[in-house]
């Protein structure tokens, strides 16, 4: 799994790309605590996943949970259909703010 973390329009987005699984998850988990620690919006664009397990899905759990404590907007994009069959699995897609692409996420915020 790859990172990569860059900031929009005021906007910090985390880029996946690879699979999100045990081994991988908590290098996730740290990153996305890591972004809500800057105080900013987060996106996690999620169009280069093609796999996720429930240790991913926990890691997403808690920085979202995380962000909503400290008042900030936490949304995931670009979700491929793997990621979301897990995510509907879970009940999660009516908790999370899921959108198309990066830009609806982008344009959305703050709004």
């Amino acid at each position: 799994m790859e990172i990569v973390i860059s900031e929009k329009d005021g906007v910090n987005v985390l880029a996946l790309e690879g699979e999100v699984d045990l081994q991988t998850s908590p290098k996730l988990r740290d990153e996305l605590l890591e972004c809500i620690s800057n105080k900013k919006p987060l996106v996690v664009e999620m169009s280069g996943v093609g796999y996720i397990d429930s240790s991913g899905v926990a890691s997403l759990v808690e920085a979202f949970q995380t962000a909503r404590s400290k008042n900030l907007e936490f949304s995931l994009a670009a979700l491929g259909d793997a990621p979301m069959r897990v995510l509907k699995l879970a009940r999660l897609d009516g908790v999370f703010i899921i959108h198309e692409t990066l830009e609806d996420a982008l344009s959305s915020n703050g709004k």
